[in-house]
């Protein structure tokens, strides 16, 4: 008998409730996490940036940024003038022996690439502050000391976790002997922050920020009463930024009950099991993956794709990337075009208009609880703050590529936040290069403005 869309939707569509009932579950976790007597046992870990305000617009100077999030590594120049920004950029792979390997290889490597970069954009003898987008948990302890906490995405190098970056980084560039510019770390940030950042420079009601591509995370700005592991001091402004770690809910099985078999076999072959369960059930790193278990299973079962070769891409670990699913949704008509391009580029030749309409549906089902499941994430965090209007600044290639993520993302959170609260998804342009080199220009606004000292 032929499956249906109908079929599956009775299976994987939940229902508002739901949805709510995971906002409940955020909540307290979130809670739990800013909890000083409750943190060490939670698994979102409610990580104060050091972060404590946000751009006024009067920022200026050179600054250098770097970006490690993923397999690429970037290099930025970015000059801010007030309101203007000027950005140069250099992109570098990131080998996966060196993801795998160890901390002195990494950072030996990332100071190779600053090397090359100042190199070939004649910075030598200069002075210049640096942020640092390094888009896994850490532990703040000052606004330039992190410590890792894990890796995560597909890293695993030794020596590096509870070690602080910045030392690890400063390490690396001497050992490479660069007495020819003087790079003073003023900030580490995650990727989450540097995208709020960036929107805020020109959008006052940005308060919180959101990653939607390999990963997922967000942060906020929190009063510093609501935060019990704020040790440092209270004084104006009384807030900080928190970066959620929110991709580890789920972690203490809080999620299983609306975890599906295909998610439960992700997330045992993965290289973290049993670790940022939220996260894998929503960033572009575990999408296609979810989506080609689904397609995996119905073939084995012979329900899709009669007598398909079992050495095509389809009956391989992370050979359906999730591009695929944003390709294949990108169909506005019942020829099919892209599934079945999709199709023929992993080696599925033997399909029918059926099956393609069946492909497109599994691909709308997963797509949209991700885009739910982050919606219900943003609403938690509108809930709790209830600003009357609130900017949520929003990065990643999922949410830039896939053409439905934006819309439904939107349409969720209206049902979900409480009557009256309004908000808006604005793209954030750059918040890992340009974010990160505005919170070290706030940083030296702060500071030399505690000294009594004019910015230059």
């Amino acid at each position: 008998m032929p499956t249906t869309p109908e079929k599956l939707s009775k299976y994987e569509k939940l229902s508002s409730l739901t949805y709510r009932r995971v906002m409940h579950l955020l909540h307290e976790e979130m809670n739990n996490g800013l909890s000083a007597n409750y943190n060490l046992k939670a698994d979102i870990k409610m990580f104060p940036t050091f972060v404590r305000a946000l751009p006024d617009g009067t920022e200026k100077g050179k600054f250098l940024a770097l970006d490690l999030g993923g397999t690429n590594f970037r290099v930025l120049m970015v000059m801010i003038n007030e309101r203007d920004v000027d950005i140069q950029s250099q992109t570098y792979l990131i080998p996966q022996r060196i993801m795998l390997g160890t901390g002195i290889q990494l950072f030996d490597h990332i100071a190779d690439c600053i090397c090359r970069f100042i190199r070939d954009h004649d910075l030598k003898n200069e002075t210049l502050p640096l942020g640092f987008t390094f888009s896994f948990p850490c532990k703040q302890e000052g606004l330039a000391k992190a410590r890792l906490s894990k890796w995560t995405k597909g890293f695993r190098c030794e020596g590096v976790v509870n070690e602080d970056i910045c030392v690890l980084l400063h390490e690396a560039m001497k050992r490479k002997n660069t007495t020819s510019v003087d790079v003073e770390v003023m900030a580490v940030v995650n990727d989450a922050v540097g995208t709020l950042m960036s929107a805020a420079h020109t959008d006052r009601n940005c308060e919180v920020g959101l990653i939607l591509g390999t990963g997922c995370n967000a942060c906020y700005m929190e009063s510093l009463e609501n935060v019990g592991l704020w040790e440092g001091d209270f004084e104006e402004p009384s807030q900080v930024l928190i970066n959620t770690e929110w991709g580890a809910f789920g972690d203490n099985g809080c999620l299983d009950f609306i975890r599906t078999e295909y998610d439960r076999e992700l997330d045992t072959y993965s290289i973290n099991p049993g670790k940022q369960i939220y996260e894998k059930m929503i960033s572009g790193m575990y999408m296609g993956e979810i989506v080609r278990l689904a397609l995996e299973r119905l073939s084995m079962e012979g329900l899709l794709f009669e007598s398909a070769d079992r050495d095509c891409e389809l009956f391989h670990k992370g050979r359906f990337f999730t591009k695929y699913v944003s390709e294949i949704e990108s169909d506005h008509d019942d020829f099919f075009r892209n599934v079945k391009q999709v199709l023929e580029e992993i080696g599925v030749t033997n399909y029918t208009s059926e099956d393609c309409k069946i492909v497109k549906y599994i691909c709308t089902l997963v797509s949209a609880r991700a885009a739910f499941l982050s919606s219900a994430g943003l609403a938690t965090i509108i809930n709790k703050l209830e600003k009357p209007e609130i900017t949520i600044a929003v990065d990643g290639s999922l949410y830039r590529f896939h053409p439905r993520f934006h819309n439904l993302m939107v349409l969720k959170i209206q049902e979900l936040v409480k009557p009256g609260l309004k908000f808006k998804l604005q793209l954030s342009h750059d918040g890992s290069g340009k974010g990160a080199a505005l919170v070290a220009a706030v940083a030296i606004r702060l500071r030399d403005s505690k000294q009594g000292r004019c910015p230059s």
